[in-house]
């Protein structure tokens, strides 16, 4: 008995509306309204996106607060001057 060889390609692997496995690229190009995301895929990001904001924002409110440009009050001159 002889093994089957494993493939890298998913043309190959993946059946498709059309009925040929080959033709899916070309149905893809040739229907670009009906290659869309489910709604429950769409609803799953959107969701995920939120609940990512918040815990952002919960990180950002929790974090240490830095001056990044501090008052200019130094003893020494500035750059370029003498």
């Amino acid at each position: 008995m002889t093994r089957k060889k494993k493939t890298r390609s998913l043309a190959d692997k993946v059946t498709i509306r059309t009925g040929r496995r080959k033709d899916y690229k070309k149905w893809r190009h040739d229907n670009p309204d009906q290659v869309a995301p489910s709604r429950r895929f769409v609803a799953k990001k959107q969701q995920q996106r939120k609940l990512q904001a918040v815990k952002k924002l919960a990180r950002q409110q929790s974090g240490q607060t830095i001056t990044i440009h501090p008052d200019k009050t130094s003893d020494r001159p500035p750059e370029g001057q003498s």
